[in-house]
């Protein structure tokens, strides 16, 4: 919980004491208030990722407004209660105004850091999965996505974003790295300094150490003027190295040297720089495989590798494709874009469409719909239109007899058995198993998307029963 402030309301001097050493002992910064009217003036004026509340106080109940606090305009703000008023209609109450969890008095010490620990880390991940912060260019950061396979990415990102810990993003081009790495450092302790990209496939390569760690006038020819590196233009930041797959040899090993040390100098100079920067890296290349070859670095890689994040393909998703593609509407919207809707057939055909350039795809394709479509409102022809055009281009259409469905299996089955849920299954000998479950969860999945989550269509479509559907859902779903 390091970096995260939380505010606690009790007028128990004695409680607000335990509970201050426990809450500062995890790294957290606690602020104590006694009353409604307190509570009501620090929120008004500071940010917080939980509080805890006692519901009988000097000034009224504690849960009052608890819905409206719970649905903050910064964010869903977990709440945990405490109360010695042990009975089921505080408990009831509790739930129905959204507290996060509810602890009857005397409460235990650990039962209450370890609700808190979860609470903190759903406020991280409800801000990464609907943070509406734009960037620059007057487009969304935000990352849409409630199929299973986000779920575990939004996890991740609660778990890894308040450390400094190095992550390696990994996924097909088009799936959102950097949207990815731009949500860890907006949900860091960091998030007030620069977050800084660096794509390494688009510098020559006698470059990139100038880029990465700057030069002195007349360091090489060319060098006309004093540059700054992107490790000083992002210092107290993040540093994105993207497409790190393509970065040259003798680069990846001044770089080693810097993550190392924490020190380096710019090129032409003996002066000693402090490497003060968070480093989140991606690449859509299979990196063990490049080291195997003698491209990259085996050191460097496990430098970087510290926590992955696997970002799914689009055709794994496919029940976020309605939600993603009326998302990029209403973006477009605010590009200048005509305003369009979406017809039941038109998110049909999306749906059936395989995306191999993944969420890019889909957005370029939302883009060209609201612009060149005449009507108010897109059909599946002005679907299938933009999509026969797109296949014209050399896209692989799914239905094109060309294996892509077979192709898209075995892509799936090599990025799953890279997780930690199949390394944990070979360890116990339950592989075999754990696939089968986890692509019998997928094709639920894509049989519910199919049928706008009616049940008992999807079960007609399986060809099973509805119980059995019910049954064999993800336990999360």
């Amino acid at each position: 919980m390091r970096s995260t402030r939380i505010l606690l309301v009790e007028d128990d001097v004695a409680i607000t004491t335990v509970i201050r050493v426990a809450v500062e002992g995890e790294g957290a910064k606690l602020d104590a208030v006694s009353t409604l009217a307190e509570r009501d003036r620090m929120l008004a004026k500071n940010h917080y990722d939980a509080i805890i509340t006692d519901v009988i106080l000097p000034d009224g109940n504690g849960l009052h407004n608890l819905a409206q606090i719970v649905a903050s305009p910064s964010g869903i703000i977990p709440v945990v209660v405490l109360s010695a008023q042990n009975t089921l209609d505080t408990a009831v109450r509790a739930e129905s105004e959204g507290a996060f969890d509810y602890l009857p008095k005397p409460f235990d010490l650990d039962e209450l850091i370890a609700s808190l620990r979860a609470a903190v880390s759903r406020r991280i991940e409800n801000t990464i999965a609907v943070d509406p912060q734009a960037s620059a260019d007057g487009t969304s950061t935000l990352i849409v996505g409630r199929a299973p396979a986000m779920q575990q990415v939004y996890r991740t990102l609660a778990r890894v974003a308040p450390t400094d810990l190095s992550v390696l993003i990994l996924g097909e081009s088009g799936t959102g790295k950097e949207l990815v790495a731009q949500a860890i450092h907006n949900s860091s302790a960091r998030k007030s300094q620069p977050f800084v990209a660096l794509n390494m496939a688009a510098i020559p390569r006698e470059l990139i150490e100038s880029e990465l760690f700057g030069h002195e006038k007349g360091a090489f020819t060319g060098a006309h003027a004093k540059a700054t590196g992107r490790f000083e233009q992002a210092v107290g930041g993040t540093l994105f190295l993207d497409e790190i797959g393509d970065m040259p040899i003798e680069a990846q090993t001044r770089l080693l040297r810097v993550l190392q040390s924490g020190e380096y100098s710019p090129i032409g100079s003996s002066r000693v720089c402090r490497a003060d920067v968070r480093i989140l890296a991606a690449t859509n290349q299979d990196l063990p495989d490049l080291v195997r070859q003698g491209r990259f670095r085996e050191d460097l890689f496990y430098r970087l590798n510290v926590i992955p994040i696997h970002l799914p393909p689009l055709r794994y998703r496919q029940s976020d494709i309605a939600l993603l593609a009326r998302h990029l509407l209403e973006q477009g919207a605010l590009l200048g874009l005509p305003i369009k809707s979406l017809t039941a057939e038109a998110l049909v055909q999306l749906q059936h469409y395989d995306w191999p350039g993944n969420v890019r795809e889909l957005s370029n394709v939302m883009q060209r719909l609201a612009l060149l479509t005449r009507s108010h409102e897109i059909s599946g022809a002005d679907v299938t239109s933009i999509l026969s055009s797109v296949g014209s281009e050399g896209r692989e259409m799914p239905d094109g007899g060309n294996g892509a469905g077979t192709n898209s299996v075995a892509s799936f089955v090599r990025l799953w058995l890279q997780s930690e849920e199949a390394r944990g299954a070979m360890q116990h000998g339950q592989l075999y198993n754990a696939l089968i479950v986890q692509v019998e969860h997928e094709l639920i999945d894509a049989a519910l998307a199919l049928t706008s989550g009616n049940q008992i269509k999807a079960a007609a479509v399986l060809g099973i029963n509805r119980n059995t559907l019910r049954i064999k859902r993800r336990p999360n779903q």
